[in-house]
């Protein structure tokens, strides 16, 4: 989200004023006061006269964030996060093709979610990579939708001791004339980036 705001914080009585940071899935405060706050420990979370009110723990807490921030920090709180399918683009509308082996069942329950699975005419390219190499072939695979416009997600392993992470992809592709454009993550183990041709391609 990385909505910010320097703002006075009263935590169970104690007033000081804090940096507050709207992330996805936690406000983290700094300055007077330093927590992390992930949503699902926020309990009672509302917006009251420009004040984001809400209990951690059973102690109350309310951030002067002023209006309309307040209600619109309240809102990005409480919303349900959005399904990954909906992160990834996909709708009953949209026609994927999967380029490798999908073996992640967040990503093949998202996928259901699709119009169909097609070797042809995709609007939506989805790659799951281990290795450059795999990179590569999907790539030489891709070749066609990616020139008619179809942005290409490519699902990697997150975290060290891979063969392939985000800075070998980026390298690749850019190389190739696209660019990231987007970030998703997909599960506990995988994460994704979204590339597009470079409209000058």
């Amino acid at each position: 989200m990385g909505r910010e705001a320097i703002c006075t914080c009263d935590w169970a009585g104690e007033v000081t004023e804090v940096k507050a940071l709207l992330e996805s899935g936690e406000i983290i405060l700094r300055g007077g006061l330093r927590k992390r706050l992930p949503f699902r420990d926020l309990q009672q979370v509302k917006a009251v006269a420009g004040r984001l009110c809400f209990t951690v723990a059973g102690e109350r807490a309310e951030l002067l964030l002023g209006s309309p921030a307040a209600e619109k920090w309240a809102a990005a709180i409480t919303s349900p996060p959005p399904s990954l399918a909906k992160k990834l683009g996909i709708t009953k509308q949209t026609v994927v093709r999967t380029l490798g082996d999908v073996c992640d069942p967040d990503l093949k329950e998202a996928l259901n979610e699709s119009a169909k699975i097609s070797t042809t005419n995709a609007d939506l390219l989805l790659a799951c990579v281990d290795t450059p190499e795999s990179l590569r072939m999907s790539l030489r695979q891709a070749g066609a939708n990616l020139a008619k416009g179809a942005p290409m997600w490519v699902v990697y392993a997150k975290g060290p001791g891979h063969a392939i992470d985000e800075s070998i992809i980026r390298s690749l592709l850019r190389a190739k004339g696209l660019m990231d454009t987007k970030v998703a993550s997909v599960s506990a183990k995988y994460t994704a980036l979204r590339f597009n041709l470079r409209k000058s391609e």
